[in-house]
């Protein structure tokens, strides 16, 4: 029989202990750690097992991935050109950001293929999914429902509808009748997730698994969880705005560095052609501190407004405030101002912002934190039609940066009639056939800031 011992998991990151311990060493959350006990089963006899040996390289068949269209063009390009069969994708995010809204859309597409779905339900009742499918376009009787938690009860239906695509939601509340842990325990979110990519891959279903997200903005559960499945897929956005954000964090089978745009309406999630054009929505004209960059994500460029205010402090330590891109790196560029350029902000408190709700990790967008705190801080404004590119180093030099001709070709085609870019970037191939914009090189942040 299975012995049972005691363990300790933090309910945050999943970080596992044969001790209780009041702070988490792996997420330094406290009081986060619950006592589970654990099964512990006798290791089966390895001769038991049909032996596998091992093959050449070179004799391992070349196989492409077959792929499941959504028709939902945002969805298809994060996942990097569709559903591959047999793989188990996780979706993050905030309760109420269109988690379910949109998988529910993606099933109201594959039906009309004539794809064979499951939809389960652990949270919802059949009427309350049959109400938002309506809603949707998603009540087709093709669309099969399935309201339960028992694991057992969901893998024999799988296999009598011979399914295609099967989505869960959410893990959180699957059980397992292995386990006699509570519904979404680290061990029981482990063991669900555990079943599923067996099933995914022996019956080459593509499985989607609903995952709540922490206050730390992680899957609840272990961490392990995220190692497990073949994509991850982060929906981001805030609730009070319409604009929705899905990033891929992890991808077996294309780039992490797609996003799909979506706008949340009464109807559903829209799906947004021209990004720049959202994000650019509504933007001040000649205001100082506000400037536009352009960032690229994945195989496109958007165009995002960064808003900066600088103001007297009456704090004795000022205070330095970012939302959408890194704070050390605001911090890192207003010690620069300091050092390479003689704005002294030691005395006034910075508030750095990228409207839309985006988050940018681009460091071309290091030039256009500077020329918005410097903006603000003298109350000069750039001209509205123009957008600034460049990485500053430490020294204060304006570094190059990829994707150049992307990134101008964005801002022309979005009406800007000038550019500021890196020096070292001119000679590049990329922008030598592109006309009607004017091209501002600089190598430092003293150049820049002549600009104001």
């Amino acid at each position: 029989m299975a012995k049972e011992k005691s363990v300790f998991f933090c309910k945050e990151c999943g970080y596992e202990s044969s001790k209780w311990m009041g702070q988490c060493p792996g997420c330094r959350a406290w009081n986060t750690f619950a006592e589970e006990k654990v099964a512990v089963k006798k290791k089966q006899n390895v001769k038991s097992f049909e032996k596998i040996e091992a093959k050449k390289i070179t004799e391992v068949l070349e196989t492409q991935d077959e792929r499941i269209l959504t028709h939902i063009d945002e969805l298809d390009r994060v996942l990097g050109g569709g559903i591959v069969k047999g793989s188990l994708v996780l979706v993050g995010g905030d309760p109420g950001i269109g988690k379910s809204t949109l998988l529910l859309q993606m099933c109201s597409h594959l039906v009309k293929d004539n794809r064979k779905l499951l939809y389960v339900s652990g949270e919802e009742s059949l009427s309350q999914i049959m109400m938002r499918g309506k809603r949707l376009g998603a009540y087709d009787e093709r669309l099969m429902l399935l309201c339960d938690n028992d694991l057992d009860n969901i893998e024999e239906k799988v296999e009598a509808y011979a399914s295609e695509v099967v989505i869960i939601d959410s893990i959180q509340t699957m059980i397992s009748s292995d386990i006699d842990n509570a519904p979404g325990s680290v061990t029981q979110v482990r063991e669900v997730t555990s079943r599923l990519l067996l099933l995914a891959k022996r019956r080459n279903t593509a499985v989607f698994i609903v995952g709540h997200v922490t206050k730390e903005g992680t899957v609840a559960g272990p961490r392990t969880l995220e190692h497990m499945v073949d994509s991850v897929l982060y929906f981001e956005g805030d609730e009070s705005s319409g604009f929705r954000v899905l990033r891929a964090v992890k991808n077996r089978f294309g780039s992490t560095n797609e996003i799909g745009v979506f706008n949340m309406t009464g109807e559903g999630l829209e799906e947004v052609k021209n990004p720049s054009e959202l994000f650019l929505s509504g933007r001040p004209v000649d205001v100082p501190g506000s400037v536009v960059i352009a960032t690229v994500e994945g195989s496109r460029s958007v165009l995002v407004e960064l808003q900066a205010l600088v103001a007297d402090s009456s704090f004795n330590m000022p205070r330095r405030t970012a939302v959408g891109v890194d704070y050390n790196r605001v911090n890192l560029l207003i010690a620069v101002l300091e050092k390479r350029a003689g704005i002294f902000l030691s005395n006034c408190d910075c508030y750095v912002n990228i409207a839309g709700g985006l988050r940018v990790n681009d460091p071309s967008a290091d030039l256009g934190i500077v020329m918005a705190i410097a903006g603000s801080y003298k109350n000069r404004s750039l001209p509205s039609g123009m957008a600034i590119l460049g990485e500053i180093g430490l020294a204060g030099e304006i570094r190059g940066i990829s994707s150049v001709g992307r990134r101008v070709n964005e801002a022309l085609k979005m009406g800007f009639n000038s550019v500021v870019l890196p020096s070292s970037n001119m000679n590049s191939k990329e922008l030598k056939n592109i006309k009607g914009i004017e091209l501002i090189p600089v190598s430092n942040i003293n150049e820049a800031l002549k600009l104001l």
